[in-house]
């Protein structure tokens, strides 16, 4: 079953929401889903412990370096998917992980920090492509943008990982308050109350394009290792 991990060694980027939302959205069309949380901080861990986790989500939090590849390909053998919210550093566990990965995503927020932390996990991606002579997909994904204006700093930083060849994903992290309240109050986007926190349809919208960018890019990874 697929393996898609998010890695960045810079923390704040946006790497265990852009997790959680793949996760609750995949989640909420019925797939079995196993989350191997290997964030130091534990969020989605401690989201799970909150009402409202969907019964088809399994979360495993007791990983080290030594056992994330064991944990991995455990839970493909339960799971329709697998995702692995990486710790934020550049760590042989994140080496591990990304080699065991079906696509690699890397959130990147609009600054130069973030573009910096993404490419060190570019570095890592392709040590590990060396290493197990396969091609690993990979796409930046970036976050926390805003619904209403994008900024200099994120147009400069999209158009340097154009200019270099870099994949990135059409669809980005929108900054909504329902993702932060998925964190507080437990559940999935379709079960905030509107009347309680602003333009859940609107978060709900941006979950679900990026989660089928998500599917289309495994698909789409999947045919090229066919035809290799």
């Amino acid at each position: 079953m697929p393996v898609v991990a998010f890695a960045n060694p810079k923390g704040g980027a946006g790497k265990t929401t852009s997790a959680l939302l793949l996760t609750t959205e995949l989640a909420v069309k019925g797939a079995a889903v196993t989350v191997i949380d290997a964030d130091p901080e534990r969020w989605i861990s401690q989201w799970g412990k909150l009402p409202g986790k969907p019964e088809n989500v399994t979360i495993i939090s007791d990983v080290t370096e030594d056992t994330v590849i064991d944990a991995i390909e455990a839970a493909e053998r339960d799971s329709q998917f697998v995702i692995v919210d990486l710790e934020g550093t550049a760590s042989l566990m994140v080496s591990n992980a990304i080699g065991m990965a079906d696509l690699v995503i890397i959130p990147i927020q609009g600054s130069s920090m973030d573009a910096r932390g993404g490419a060190k996990t570019l570095r890592l991606l392709r040590n590990q492509e060396k290493m197990t002579r396969r091609k690993i997909a990979y796409s930046v994904v970036l976050t926390r943008t805003s619904a209403a204006v994008t900024s200099r700093a994120l147009r400069d930083v999209a158009n340097q990982l154009r200019d270099g060849g870099v994949e990135l994903f059409s669809t980005p992290i929108v900054d909504r308050a329902a993702y932060r309240d998925l964190f507080a109050f437990g559940g999935t986007l379709e079960g905030l109350n509107p009347a309680q926190v602003s333009n859940v349809d609107k978060a709900i919208q941006n979950a679900r394009e990026f989660t089928g960018e998500v599917i289309s890019k495994l698909k789409a990874a999947g045919a090229a290792r066919k035809v290799a």
